[in-house]
């Protein structure tokens, strides 16, 4: 099935590229992958991250040194770096059915490339400069009204791209059953990694993004970054909180889950969390300002914090003087696709134009406007978060907080789930839900 959805991707991508190219004025695109960087006194390299203007044109695993050249006309043209080596295992030279729509010149050394790139008619250069390409020619180097119009129009995904997030959403979905799974017999944050690892198939390098494994009070760290090889006991066993995405062909999901250890009101308040977030998950329709959802976001949360006791003041006046922040200080979602944070989310026109998000709200990272194709995160969180209760119970705001129930709420650090959902001409297609939905039945779609 994605064999047949690349030859439509490729050909939208490169009609994309000709419009972009002829609107700022350049004859050719030349695409580098990236190169390897070495650690500083080692002779170690870092994890490679390839490009994602690169990845856009192909699958290609660890393309170090490769490039994609293309002019509006002529076949793309894959630059492959295979070096002659001892050391390491070279790749191997690709020959999948997506190679059909490229000619592929093999070179031995990174630097080899310059026969196939330096010297282009009026070309934009996209990718990390380096200081040997100086001289090879290009026009311009990562000019922004450029990467502007490419990065506007990546919003849009194509059947393709929307499939690819599907098949890695089924991966990450193995890996959460098996983190929660770890988590209720008791693992310690490591444990519970490396039992997430296993099972969608992934290496720590193969990720989207770091995961992250969060127990107890550690979930009211948003990008909480350690994993503790403690084994906590029995009667600190409270909450566990995992975001953790998979890949596929480059492109991502952003998957989160949290779970109480026994059937309490924290449970209770994760379960009310699931409700609100399934509704604005509805939400992501054509034609909707996505800032919308993000408010809408608030007064949800607002009133859950209510029902649960933590705050007494209405859900409106909440949202209006800032108290709603204290517990949710993020925002409710992003744009998702090669990168777990695609850009352009405050892109309001090709042209660069920026739509800011509401006042108040400054780490919303999506304004625009949804459209049919955009893929999204929608992630509500509500936390107890030291620095900001602290800097509440100073304000004007303390009197409408239940510290008592702060205090009951705190042990477990905070809740937050989180799904991918496509915006179609329709109902809003969940990239999530029914990945869980397959593994366990529908009384574990959650």
């Amino acid at each position: 099935m994605l064999e047949a959805l690349y030859d439509e991707h490729i050909r939208i991508q490169r009609e994309r590229a000709d419009e972009a190219l002829a609107q700022c004025g350049y004859e050719t695109l030349a695409v580098y992958a990236g190169g390897e960087r070495i650690q500083f006194l080692d002779d170690q390299a870092y994890p490679f991250k390839p490009n994602p203007h690169f990845k856009l044109f192909t699958p290609l695993v660890n393309p170090v040194g490769c490039w994609i050249v293309h002019r509006p006309g002529q076949r793309l043209k894959l630059v492959f770096v295979r070096p002659e080596d001892f050391w390491f295992m070279p790749g191997e030279i690709p020959t999948a059915a997506w190679t059909r729509h490229f000619d592929i010149e093999i070179v031995r050394q990174a630097h080899d490339a310059r026969a196939h790139v330096a010297g282009l008619p009026h070309c934009a250069f996209i990718g990390e400069e380096q200081p040997e390409f100086r001289d090879w020619g290009f026009a311009a180097s990562n000019p922004q009204p450029l990467l502007d119009r490419l990065h506007y129009l990546r919003a849009v995904k194509t059947a393709y791209e929307i499939e690819c997030m599907r098949d890695a959403s089924a991966r990450a979905a193995r890996g959460h059953r098996a983190a929660e799974a770890a988590f209720r017999e008791g693992a310690s944050e490591y444990e519970i990694h490396m039992a997430y690892l296993i099972a969608a198939g992934h290496t720590e390098s193969e990720l989207p993004y770091s995961n992250i494994v969060a127990l107890n009070r550690h979930a009211a760290v948003l990008h909480y970054q350690h994993q503790q090889r403690q084994t906590p006991a029995l009667a600190e066993r409270r909450s566990f909180l995992i975001d953790a995405g998979a890949s596929c062909n480059g492109y991502a999901c952003d998957i989160t889950r949290t779970y109480s250890y026994v059937d309490d009101e924290f449970a209770a308040m994760i379960e009310g969390m699931h409700k609100l977030q399934l509704a604005l998950c509805d939400q992501v329709r054509s034609g909707v300002d996505y800032a919308s959802i993000h408010l809408d976001a608030h007064l949800r949360i607002a009133t859950l914090l209510r029902e649960s006791g933590v705050i007494t003041m209405a859900p409106e006046d909440a949202l209006a003087c800032g108290l709603s922040g204290v517990f949710f200080p993020h925002g409710v979602g992003h744009l998702l696709g090669l990168q777990v944070h695609d850009p352009a989310g405050r892109l309001a026109a090709p042209d660069g134009a920026q739509k800011d998000p509401p006042a108040g709200h400054p780490f919303l990272r999506l304004t625009r406007t949804l459209e049919p194709g955009f893929v999204v995160t929608i992630e509500p969180g509500l936390y107890f978060i030291d620095m900001l209760l602290e800097q509440a119970r100073a304000s004007e705001h303390a009197r409408y907080i239940d510290w008592r129930a702060v205090e009951r709420f705190h042990p477990c650090g905070g809740v937050r789930i989180e799904d991918n959902v496509a915006c179609t001409t329709g109902d809003p297609d969940n990239l999530t839900r029914p990945a869980f939905l397959a593994l366990s039945g529908p009384l574990a779609a959650r």
